[in-house]
C-alpha cells in the first residue's frame, strides 16, 4: 500500500470539502493524539473538528508541501490558508486570512487506514493573523 499517496488524498478531500470522505479512511478506532477542546479524540470528534473548520473558514486550503514515509507512518508538512468568514473556536468571524504550517504524522493499519494521528500547529501565529 502507498501510504503517502494516501495521506495525499486526505488533504485533497479535505480541500474538496468532503468530509465524509475523508473519514472513509479513518479506521473506526482511530486514535486523535492531538486533542480538541470539547472534541472527543476519534474519528467522530476529527470529524466534527473539520466541518468546524470548513463552518469558519469556507475557502481552507491544506497543501502539502512534503511527505515522508516509513513503515506503517507518514509524515507531511501542510501549509493550512484560509479566510475566516464564520464562528471558529467560539470566536466571531474576523474576514482575516490565515496562512500557517502545520506536521501531521499518522500510523496506518494493515487496512490501509489511518488508525492513529499526531499533529503541530503553528496555533500562535492563527491566533495572531486572527487578530
Amino acid at each position: 500500500m502507498d501510504h503517502a499517496a494516501t495521506a495525499r488524498r486526505l488533504y485533497d478531500l479535505i480541500n474538496a470539502g468532503d468530509i465524509e470522505g475523508f473519514a472513509g479512511h479513518l479506521a473506526d478506532d482511530f486514535v486523535e493524539h492531538e486533542e480538541t477542546p470539547g472534541l472527543a479524540p476519534t474519528k467522530d470528534g476529527v470529524e466534527a473538528f473539520f466541518r468546524m473548520q470548513l463552518a469558519g473558514f469556507p475557502d481552507l486550503r491544506m497543501d502539502v508541501e512534503d511527505v515522508v514515509a516509513s513503515g506503517d507512518k507518514v509524515v507531511a508538512r501542510v501549509r493550512l490558508t484560509g479566510t475566516n468568514r464564520g464562528a471558529f473556536m467560539g470566536m466571531p468571524a474576523t474576514g482575516r486570512g490565515v496562512a500557517v504550517q502545520l506536521i501531521d504524522m499518522f500510523r496506518f493499519g494493515d487496512d490501509g487506514l489511518v488508525r492513529e494521528h499526531w499533529g503541530v500547529l503553528d496555533a500562535l501565529a492563527m491566533m495572531q493573523q486572527l487578530g
